[in-house]
Parts: structure tokens; sequence; C-alpha cells
């Protein structure tokens, strides 16, 4: 039998011995998490909580193993990493990111401030021209081009923040 551990804060280790007592205990309740997660279908890391961290052993069987490492390994994830991210998630805990969608969302924001500086020098540009008595005549296709982007974007980021959400609360 293959075994899983994994480090919590000791304000997390506190809470989640306390919810477990009531649920059997700490690998009952870890392994009903795991196994539902794992009923789940496919893929959703973690920041870390402050406070030193504990350990927390797990003990899984051999098949239970081969699931976590798929599932893992879909994710882009160890399967220590899995295992911590879906406990935090359920501890409600911030959102827990793949590296995936992690370098997802950098995209978005560097896509976001790209946009952002333009914006900065079109209205310099605008109140300059104003400044100097001249009249300010807006491109409008520029202007509707950027709107385009700016929709497509946060498009982007709702539809990764619901996915990722939904994958660490057994919706997907």
């Amino acid at each position: 039998m293959a075994l899983i551990s994994l480090r919590v804060s000791d304000e997390v280790a506190a809470e989640f011995s306390a919810f477990a007592a009531t649920q059997g205990g700490k690998s009952a309740l870890l392994r009903r998490l795991i196994a539902e997660a794992l009923a789940a279908p496919a893929p959703r890391i973690l920041a870390l909580p402050v406070g030193r961290p504990e350990k927390v052993t797990v003990r899984f069987r051999e098949s239970e193993m081969r699931q976590l490492a798929e599932v893992s390994h879909q994710r882009g994830m160890t399967r220590t990493g899995w295992i911590v991210a879906l406990v935090r998630s359920r501890l409600g805990s911030p959102v827990q990111h793949s590296p995936d969608e992690h370098d997802a969302l950098r995209a978005i924001v560097r896509e976001l401030n790209r946009i952002g500086g333009n914006i900065n020098q079109i209205a310099r540009a605008a109140n300059t021209s104003v400044l100097q008595g001249r009249a300010v005549e807006p491109d409008l296709s520029v202007i509707q081009e950027a709107r385009s982007v700016i929709e497509t974007e946060l498009a982007q980021l709702r539809n990764a923040l619901n996915g990722n959400a939904d994958y660490w609360e057994g919706r997907q």
C-alpha cells in the first residue's frame, strides 16, 4: 500500500482535525474527498498558507494511487500538490491554480496591462491636444478594436476562474 503525505499550516490542521472527527477521522475524510474528486471528470496550485506546515499522513490502496497519479498528471501537478490543493479548496482556501492556469492568468494580466498602457497614452495625447487648443478626433475603429480585445480577455479570465472553481468544487 502506498503512502501519501502533505503539509498544512497549524491552523488548517486543527480545523481539519476538528472537522474530520465528525466524519470518521482524518484518513476516512481524506479518502472520501479524494474518491469524490477522482469520480469527477478531468482536470484544475496552491498559495502556501502562513505558518509552519504540519505533516499529515494518508494511506491509499494501489488502485487509488494510480488514480491519483493520473488525475494529478492531468492537472500538471504532483500527487502531493494535488492532494494539498484539494484539501485547501475544501477548507475554503483561495482558489488553487495548476501551473497551466497560472500561466494563462499571467498572460491575460499582461494583455490587460498592455491595453491599460495604450489607453493612458491615448488619454495623455488627447489631454495635450486639448491644452494646445486642438480638437481631438478619436479613431472609432481603434477604440472598437480595444473594446473587443478587452471583452475577449475578460471572457477568458471569467472562464479560467469559473473552470477552476468548478473543478475544485467537483462540478467538472
